[in-house]
Order: structure tokens, then C-alpha cells, then sequence
């Protein structure tokens, strides 16, 4: 019989299996320890948003975690396109991740480790749905204090999500969608799976450190460069959020998303502002159009069939 792959697929020791099949072994440090990383590509009508650059990324990170992929950059985009083609989803949330894995038994020296390479393939993921983004999030900026960028590298797509996690639970007790965690000294950061912007003036502001040089936070700047938008990368106390005329939150998983309050206080009109709406049509229309698209090779599902 063959495989059902309706609900996504996963690459796994060198094979495609359905995506709820997909086993990761109890001993790898990625689960043990949290140590792996992850890069997420985005498909949208039937293309790649920026491949190029999500693989360059994740190959820079696993050099920095001193990880070896036993996959070349080759092998991992045809692996990337293989895993959607199997599905035939149009629109697909992709995200490869290298694990540490698991050192000889009865040793814990993690230079001995082999590591492990996944792919996971699943139909796209919103932070936020089309409708709710239509109101703008109710977002809080939350008492838990991000890990700071000394102690783990937040340019490095890691699993280490117990204080994002912490804070949901914060935001949804407080009837808010989504938080926003600052450093020790009160600035902003970023928030589960997103950058953050404020606008002022016809301004942008972003957090400038200790965030995730995220694949569409440099799409924003992209965009502000084609409208003569300015933006600034700064230290943002968290204060200025209620100062703000707009606020949006940016993600591979969602695109541009309005914010409309922030700890229950109105932002602006208490709805999605000029600025973030022609930013998100751009954003979103320009996709369409192919911009930064390389188009997913479905052909691929047959040979994989016959394999």
C-alpha cells in the first residue's frame, strides 16, 4: 500500500515516511538537551520563499554548533523539494533541523556524537489566521525576561522555548494572542517564532540584538528600501510600545501580522495601521508574483515513487 502522505511527510535515517509516523530516538541530545537547530522555508502557490537564503543560514548555524550534515547543500534542496512534491501541498511549512545526537553508550563526550539531519513537511502554519490578522493581535509584553544572548545565541534557530513557552501561558491568562519577552534592561526582543516593529511617525523601528536575524524581518527592510520607508535597528525600552502609532509582528509563519493592543491598551486606532497594511499587501502580493520564489519541482512525488 502506498504511503499516505495527506497529512505531511518527514525525512527520517534516509527515508520519506508520513509525517505522524516520524520517530527521533529518546537518547538524541536534540531531545535530551535541546541541543539542535532548525531552519523553516515557507511555500506559497507552489513555490520556495528565499531557499537560498534559509539554506545558507542553516549551514552557517550547524558550522557554528560544530554539527556535520551528512548531506550536502545540494542533497539538502532536493531533499526540501522531495518532501513537498510528495505531498502536493501548494502552500507548505518545511523545516529542516540537524540534532546533536547521541554520544557511544556510557560516555557523554559530545564530540563523539553523529549527528542527525530531518526534514519535516506539513500544509503552511499561520501564528496567526488571515481573519484574526484582519483585527490585529492582542499581543503583552511579558514579565519573563528573554535568555540572554551571552548565555544562548538567538541568531542560532534553537529548541530553547521554556521561557516563550512560559510567557504564552502569561499571554493567553491575560486574553491576549501573543507576548513579547525583553532583555534584562527592559528592551524589547522578539516573541515566539517572530520579530517585532513599531512604527512612529511613518517610522520603523526593530530590535537591533538579541533576536533572530528572521527570514522576513530582512524581508521588511527589503520592502521599506522599494517604498523609501525608513527603518532603524535599535534598543527599544518596551515603554515606547504604547507610544507607538502601529505595531506588526513578522514571521515565516504568517508573513506581516497587525498588532491592535498591546497589555489591553489600544495601538493607534486599535486596528491594523497604514503602514503594516501596505507593507503586508506588498509583502503578500509580491509572493504571488514569484519574488523570491524558486517553484517546487512536483515532479519529484512520481520519482520518489519509484525509488
Amino acid at each position: 500500500m502506498d504511503a499516505d502522505f495527506s497529512k505531511g511527510v518527514a525525512f527520517v535515517e534516509g527515508n520519506y515516511v508520513p509525517v505522524e509516523e516520524a520517530r527521533i530516538s529518546l537518547l538524541d541530545f536534540g531531545f535530551l538537551r535541546s541541543d539542535a537547530n532548525q531552519d523553516t522555508v515557507s511555500v506559497w502557490r507552489g513555490r520556495f520563499f528565499r531557499i537560498e537564503d534559509h539554506l545558507d543560514r542553516f549551514g552557517r548555524n550547524i558550522a557554528r554548533l560544530r554539527m556535520t550534515c551528512p548531506y550536502d547543500r545540494d542533497q539538502q534542496r532536493e531533499i526540501l523539494h522531495r518532501a513537498v512534491a510528495l505531498t502536493g501541498f501548494r502552500d507548505a511549512y518545511v523545516q529542516m533541523l540537524m540534532t546533536r545526537g547521541r554520544p557511544p553508550a556510557g560516555s557523554r563526550d559530545i564530540r563523539l556524537c553523529r549527528n542527525n539531519y530531518f526534514v519535516f513537511c506539513l500544509p503552511y502554519i499561520w501564528i496567526a489566521s488571515p481573519e484574526r490578522q484582519q483585527q490585529g493581535l492582542d499581543l503583552v509584553v511579558s514579565k519573563i525576561v528573554r535568555v540572554p544572548p551571552e548565555t544562548v545565541d538567538p541568531t542560532i534557530k534553537h529548541y530553547h522555548w521554556l521561557d516563550f513557552e512560559m510567557s504564552l501561558f502569561d499571554a493567553y491568562d491575560r486574553g491576549a494572542d501573543t507576548c513579547v519577552l525583553v532583555d534584562r534592561d527592559g528592551n524589547l526582543t522578539e516573541g515566539p517564532g517572530f520579530n517585532i516593529f513599531l512604527v512612529k511617525d511613518g517610522r520603523l523601528s526593530t530590535p537591533g540584538g538579541g533576536v533572530l536575524d528572521g527570514m522576513t524581518r530582512t524581508t521588511v527592510f527589503e520592502l521599506c528600501a522599494e517604498t523609501n520607508l525608513d527603518y532603524a535597528m535599535a534598543k527599544i525600552p518596551a515603554a515606547e510600545l504604547a507610544q507607538a502609532d502601529e505595531v506588526f509582528l513578522s514571521s515565516t509563519a504568517g508573513g506581516i501580522m497587525p498588532v491592535r493592543s498591546v497589555d489591553g491598551a489600544a495601538i493607534g486606532e486599535g486596528a491594523p495601521g497604514p503602514v503594516t497594511l501596505r507593507l503586508k499587501h506588498l509583502y503578500w502580493s509580491k509572493r504571488e508574483a514569484g519574488w523570491h520564489g524558486a517553484p517546487v519541482d512536483y515532479a519529484r512525488a512520481a520519482e520518489a515513487a519509484g525509488d
